[in-house]
């Protein structure tokens, strides 16, 4: 059966014109003519009976079609290059994974240990790119995910990695000296927060004893990977997983003020597609994965 589908010479064409807002810099873009483009974007049209542009005197705008239709031309174009070029990369052999991770988590635990894993394994890529929230797989083009949160991802094999304990964390000029101090001093210094965790400094006082406390005060930050710098610069105390830490703490660059640790009730967990649970790549991946997982577990316990 024949698809449905416009040439992709066609689609370039109108992607590009999309994207300027203009034949002629389409034209440029393309090494073509601006005749060739209106040519090849009259041509689209006329496939898809749909006016994508709207053509005022020497203007033109894209239509609510069109930009509806560049929008997901754009993505595919994208999708199937991204694929072209694997394939080019590793001459049809090995795999690619993509990987979505969360983004501190990325930068601060998985990278560092994926030199070993390419040693071990140097016919799989891992192409990574970071997500925050849970998504549908079907929607983009990643085959796993390291996710944060409660064991639930509707349409996933959920696979436990480990969990988490946060400690509070700062600048050792702020302590004056001192190595510890108490609770009740700690609600009294600036509070650096971790925006999606907006909760955390609640429960660590909660779970300390000490009541009282305006929690909510003091600046936030998006993403973990922006608190830890902050707190290093004495802007505050910031509450943090340990694991995130552990090099700062062992140079020096950061101190854990009261030795109290805020045991999450959430945990990290590898998440893909329950229709990829036979691909080969993830299977190989999976494995090292838990065997770094386990490494780490161990190291904590100790």
């Amino acid at each position: 059966m024949r698809r449905k589908i416009p040439g992709t010479e066609l689609l370039i064409a109108f992607e590009t014109a999309a994207r300027h807002q203009s034949f002629t810099r389409a034209a440029e873009e393309l090494s073509l003519t601006q005749s060739a483009v209106c040519r090849q974007i009259s041509a689209l049209e006329e496939y898809l009976g749909v006016a994508l542009f709207n053509r005022i005197k020497k203007r033109v705008t894209l239509s609510e079609a069109g930009q509806l239709y560049a929008r997901q031309v754009r993505e595919n174009l994208n999708r199937l290059e991204h694929d072209t070029l694997s394939l080019m990369a590793h001459r049809g052999a090995g795999g690619v994974l993509e990987l979505a991770a969360i983004p501190t988590f990325a930068s601060r635990w998985l990278i560092p240990r994926l030199t070993d894993f390419r040693a071990h394994h140097p016919g799989i890529s891992i192409d990574l790119a970071t997500r925050a929230e849970p998504f549908m797989f079907n929607d983009t083009p990643f085959d796993a995910a390291i996710h944060f949160g409660d064991p639930i991802w509707p349409g996933a094999v959920i696979e436990y990695l480990f969990g988490e304990e946060m400690v509070p964390v700062c600048s050792p000029d702020l302590l004056k000296g001192r190595v510890l101090v108490e609770p009740q001093e700690l609600a009294t210094m600036e509070l650096l927060h971790q925006s999606a965790r907006s909760d955390a400094w609640r429960q660590w006082f909660e779970m300390v004893g000490v009541s009282g406390v305006n929690v909510m005060g003091g600046a936030r930050y998006e993403l973990f990977s922006m608190l830890i710098p902050a707190a290093q610069a004495g802007l505050g105390v910031a509450l943090v997983p340990r694991f995130f830490v552990q090099k700062e703490i062992a140079s020096g660059e950061l101190v854990c003020p009261c030795p109290y640790a805020l045991r999450s009730k959430r945990a990290y967990y590898l998440v893909y597609p329950e229709d990829h649970a036979g691909s080969a790549s993830l299977q190989v991946f999976s494995k090292w994965l838990h065997e770094q997982a386990a490494a780490y577990r161990e190291t904590e316990t100790n």
